[in-house]
């Protein structure tokens, strides 16, 4: 069995019952090109969890995923960017956020 690399990310929703509502419904059935560019990049499992406006991202990559590439992959994908854009109506950056971060990598402090 393969090893898996996890990482884990977090980011706001803007604090709107309506809009998170409508953030939510898009993650029902995500466009299939978002799908094939998250497979494409190396990752393997990708999930999001939701309480308040936070949410919580975790992700399993294998050994061909690399941020750099992800990003470069990301750039050149018009889908990518147009899913991007849409999604960025709902979100906000957390308030520890660099300008432009969006998605921030956490630190894992404990593990049974």
């Amino acid at each position: 069995m393969k090893k898996l690399k996890r990482y884990c990310f977090a980011l706001d929703l803007i604090d709107d019952a309506r809009l998170m509502a409508e953030y939510k419904k898009y993650h029902e059935k995500i466009w299939p090109e978002i799908t094939k560019s998250i497979i494409d990049s190396g990752i393997e499992t990708l999930e999001i969890y939701n309480v308040g406006n936070r949410m919580f991202m975790i992700m399993e990559v294998n050994d061909s995923f690399s941020f750099e590439k992800k990003s470069k992959m990301d750039a050149n994908n018009p889908k990518v960017q147009e899913w991007e854009t849409l999604m960025w109506k709902y979100q906000q950056a957390l308030p520890t956020a660099k300008p432009g971060e969006k998605w921030m990598l956490m630190e894992k402090i404990y593990q049974l």
